[in-house]
């Protein structure tokens, strides 16, 4: 039978497969995540973006509208690592299977360097990598703080330059990690375990080159502000020369590498000495013209004096030579004295930062303070025992036996003890008791009159009656 007249088939065109295709892809996933690298990256004028993501064994056509662009916080570009947030989809006209991203953001060190260069603006902008914030590192440190690992081989480097330069100066390490998770927390807290012993006059920030995810922990923002509260002035040496961390930005002085940053702590003896070799040698040669000088003229006199002998010539000759001998004495004490000044400042630091001259500062503060304390004590008793002695004279004054002590009474009615204001209280013969200054009187009303025209006439009725 010819298949031509086979009504029984159902036979799709090329447009209901496609969209019965697109319609079971749309309904079969829901928006999920894809990793991979962009190629093929087009932008026509329409702003929407056009590209592939794809791996090692595949690649799928992407599509990015103009809407979700706009949202973008980073400038797509071929080769880039990203997440993408997609819906699958068909693109129905060609029938090529695609991804309608939502959503884009780097991967990998994309995604971190992205979040450092935001940050590093963001600090930049609140003035903590300004040089005028940065303080200068002591010339003679007494002692040197590194914050590192303990087992790396920057550490090993850092003392090995440190020996070397000045190999008296003392070092704290204060053990912290370095890379991996937990690492920013744990440099923070190395970094106020130092703070808080205040022991060193500088710290050192280092550990060895690495991936930009291995230096991330130097890119936290609570490390950096940190580093420039410090108290201690900080000097950073993080990975190689070209490695460039928040950690640096902020600190005190940046170096190169670890050692790079003990060689701008730790002064060097072998400097110090060759120095103090030349001026040594310099003062050396100098006498030592003088005194041929000295010697030639000395000389020149002898062979005049063989010739011309008068003695008031030889006393002249001779007093010259005191005072000649005199000056060089000047000169070499004035050459002593001008080197000895050379290095007496770095002699008063060292003596202005010692512990005794520290403590004897601190007992002198807490003398005065104790001093202030009990003057303030003092004063404090006395305004109290002034406040007391006027309350204690206002309460006498409105005392009730202050007002007896004046010649008044209280009269009350036995034997219910109510206090008499009115003669209608009583009737003959009641018995009353009048309270005076210095003791009580029984007596018994005789008779009542009439209400006196006045408070005190009142009370003098009353103790009449009383009596």
């Amino acid at each position: 039978m010819d298949s031509t007249l086979d009504f029984s088939r159902d036979i799709y065109s090329v447009a209901r497969l496609t969209s019965e295709v697109r319609a079971v892809l749309d309904g079969s996933f829901p928006l999920l995540w894809v990793r991979g690298e962009i190629s093929n990256l087009a932008q026509p004028a329409s702003g929407h973006l056009y590209f592939s993501l794809k791996d090692e064994a595949a690649q799928v056509r992407c599509a990015m509208f103009r809407a979700k662009r706009l949202l973008l916080a980073f400038r797509p570009e071929n080769g880039q690592q990203v997440l993408a947030r997609a819906r699958v989809t068909l693109y129905e006209p060609r029938g090529d299977f695609q991804l309608v991203i939502e959503h884009l953001e780097p991967g990998g060190e994309g995604a971190l360097r992205v979040a450092f260069e935001r940050l590093r603006q963001r600090l930049a902008a609140e003035g903590l990598f300004a040089e005028s914030v940065k303080r200068p590192l002591p010339a003679f440190p007494r002692q040197v703080g590194l914050i590192t690992s303990p087992t790396g081989a920057a550490v090993r480097d850092l003392l090995a330059v440190l020996k070397r330069r000045f190999s008296a100066l003392p070092v704290v390490i204060y053990p912290a990690q370095v890379q991996g998770e937990g690492a920013a927390a744990s440099l923070l807290a190395a970094l106020a375990l130092a703070n808080a012993r205040n022991e060193c006059d500088v710290l050192i920030l280092a550990r060895g080159g690495g991936s930009l995810e291995d230096l991330n922990a130097f890119n936290d923002e609570s490390l950096a502000r940190a580093i420039r509260a410090s108290s201690i002035p900080v000097v950073s040496g993080v990975g190689h020369e070209t490695d460039v961390t928040l950690a640096d930005l902020v600190a005190d002085r940046r170096a190169a590498t670890p050692s790079a940053a003990a060689e701008l702590v730790a002064p060097s003896v072998e400097h110090v000495r060759q120095r103090l070799q030349a001026l040594s040698a310099r003062l050396l040669n100098a006498r030592q013209r003088r005194f041929d000088l000295v010697r030639q003229q000395l000389s020149t006199l002898a062979r005049h004096l063989t010739q011309l002998h008068p003695t008031a010539r030889l006393q002249q000759q001779s007093q010259r030579l005191d005072y000649i001998r005199q000056r060089l004495s000047n000169l070499i004490a004035a050459r002593l004295t001008q080197a000895r000044n050379q290095f007496q400042p770095v002699a008063a630091r060292l003596a202005a930062g010692s512990p005794e001259r520290r403590l004897e500062r601190d007992q002198a503060r807490l003398r005065s303070l104790s001093q202030q304390l009990i003057w303030s004590q003092a004063q404090a008793l006395e305004q109290r025992r002034g406040r007391l002695g006027r309350a204690l004279a206002g309460l006498d004054a409105r005392s009730p036996l202050a007002t007896l002590a004046r010649g008044y009474a209280i009269v009350t009615r036995l034997p219910d003890g109510a206090i008499i204001r009115d003669p209608h209280q009583t009737a003959p013969g009641t018995r009353i008791q009048v309270r005076i200054a210095d003791g009580t009187l029984a007596a018994v009303v005789e008779s009542t009159g009439a209400k006196p025209s006045s408070p005190q006439d009142d009370r003098h009725s009353a103790l009449n009656d009383s009596g």
